[in-house]
């Protein structure tokens, strides 16, 4: 889930979990000295400025801890012993390190990994490095450890590259604008109701541009920690196979729609990363 979609409600689970603390990543030390990426996804937007960085890793730190506390009200917070929750732990502290090259302020995120019991296809990393996955997505794509890691490489990349501090920001000028020209031409309430149609309209979910970001920037950062790079073919070919699927909500595919161009971007930059993979695994 992308974090400008609304959040969707958090289901109760099949078997009770007991309420737990939440685990707190330490973004990993020693990692290898950051080389130039070996994916091309450009410069990061310059308009994602308007909003402050440090304003909006608030405002999610927020949010994810209100979430988890509906969860945790529900007994759907997985415990810190869960077995599908370690599993990620374990993937989320091969990648942490790799992420300060793409985002500095990385380097200071308190990373959070938590794990809600829902059938939604879901997983998602707001600003600031809070992430949750859903077990449908565990359970229902049967996902093994190198695909985890490249759906959780995408959703922190959205949060390197910062594009919800850059759709918010495109929202509140577009809003501004609308504002300004409708008391210029004094339509009033008519105005008002356009801008704030604008604002809805932008903020539904990420641009094609960004996804494709995320996926090559994730692709790059589990490469470099040592998972396959393949699997993010494998992944996507997943993807598109759960949409014809009456199982859960489908969630995460309605903001990240799999499709034959999106697994041909993905199979085209697997071999300027599959040096990094090999690398990763024989150190």
């Amino acid at each position: 889930m992308c974090l400008l979609c609304p959040t969707p409600s958090v289901a109760a689970p099949s078997s009770p979990w007991s309420a737990r603390r939440a685990f707190l990543l330490a973004a990993g030390a020693g990692a290898a000295a950051p080389v130039l990426a070996q994916v091309d996804v450009g410069t990061a937007s310059s308009v994602r400025k308007l909003i402050p960085a440090e304003t909006l890793e608030n405002s999610a730190a927020q949010q994810y801890r209100q979430m988890l506390e509906q969860a945790r009200a529900k007994r759907a917070l997985a415990p810190e012993g869960h077995p599908q929750l370690q599993r990620l732990h374990a993937i989320a502290k091969r990648l942490i390190p790799y992420t300060a090259p793409w985002n500095d302020r990385a380097k200071q995120w308190r990373w959070e990994v938590n794990l809600i019991g829902s059938q939604q296809i879901n997983a998602f990393c707001m600003p600031g490095g809070k992430i949750a996955f859903y077990t449908g997505i565990l359970d229902q794509l049967k996902l093994t450890d190198d695909e985890t890691a490249m759906i959780m490489g995408h959703e922190m990349a959205h949060a390197l590259r910062e594009h919800a501090r850059e759709r918010i920001a495109k929202t509140q000028g577009t809003n501004l604008a609308l504002r300004l020209g409708s008391q210029l031409l004094g339509l009033g309430d008519l105005g008002q109701a356009a801008a704030g149609l604008g604002g809805q309209l932008l903020t539904l979910q990420f641009s094609r541009s960004d996804e494709s970001e995320a996926d090559l920037v994730g692709l790059e950062l589990a490469a470099r920690a040592g998972f396959d790079p393949a699997a993010s073919v494998s992944l996507w070919k997943k993807m598109g196979n759960a949409t014809g699927s009456k199982q859960g909500g489908l969630a995460f595919l309605s903001t990240h729609p799999s499709g034959p161009a999106r697994i041909r971007e993905l199979e085209s930059n697997v071999p300027k990363v599959r040096g990094l993979y090999e690398a990763a695994r024989k150190g």
